[in-house]
């Protein structure tokens, strides 16, 4: 959703959230734990279609989904995000799973990266982390679930497109691909911000990303990865 220029001192206005997900408890949990952290929860549903008509008058900021909702409890929510980003690509969509699955991860990614998340549910008891993950795709940025990362990482590849990176530098996509920041990869990985900024030029270089703004190369550069690693394209 498109927000009215701030001026100088004026307050920032919170994230506005819907979540769609069919278990009452869990919704309510999540909702008192955003509004705690600064988040305005403006929906509450239970099932696709009332999160689509939400989602329609509401025109959230993030809409966060559980991948699996009535009436089959297969891929209802994935279907919904997807819609949701053709209908309103300004909203941001986190899809919530309890199990990864690279198919789905790469059908949500693969279509348009920037706004989108997949991430375990599991993941919503690192409050930090969680609320980052939030922030980031608001921003335009993506967050992919790190197990996934990791086994996408460990895979042996042939042909790998990414072979032109050094070992550090695959190290680095990886983690900008978990939705990391230069400060928070750099605490990982035990180096200085500076030397994840050099890392991550080289990345944009050796990819010969488009020269657009910072935060899309970013998220231009994940893609790659994710197509790289698993040949899906959109």
């Amino acid at each position: 959703m498109a927000r009215a220029p701030q001026t100088r001192g004026s307050p920032v206005p919170p994230l506005r959230v819907i979540l769609a997900d069919d278990a009452v408890l869990i919704r309510e949990s999540l909702a008192r734990l955003l509004g705690q952290e600064g988040f305005e929860v403006v929906g509450q549903v239970g099932n696709a279609d009332d999160l689509m008509a939400r989602a329609h008058v509401e025109q959230p900021d993030i809409a966060i989904i559980d991948i699996r909702m009535p009436p089959t409890h297969t891929d209802e929510g994935l279907t919904a995000a997807r819609r949701i980003r053709q209908d309103h690509p300004e909203v941001a969509v986190l899809v919530l799973s309890q199990y990864v699955d690279l198919v789905y991860a790469m059908k949500l990614v693969a279509e348009k990266p920037e706004g989108v998340g997949y991430l375990l549910k599991d993941r919503i008891g690192d409050i930090p982390q969680f609320v980052e993950a939030l922030r980031r795709i608001a921003d335009g940025g993506s967050v992919i679930e790190p197990t996934l990362i990791a086994e996408l990482v460990s895979a042996p590849t042939k042909n790998d497109p990414l072979a032109i990176l050094t070992a550090r530098e695959r190290e680095v996509l990886a983690l900008l691909a978990e939705g990391r920041t230069d400060r928070g990869i750099a605490k990982l990985l035990f180096i200085t911000p500076k030397t994840v900024e050099a890392h991550v030029r080289g990345i944009f270089g050796k990819l010969d990303l488009p020269s657009d703004a910072t935060a899309n190369r970013r998220v231009h550069a994940v893609l790659r990865f994710l197509r790289a690693r698993t040949g899906i394209r959109p």
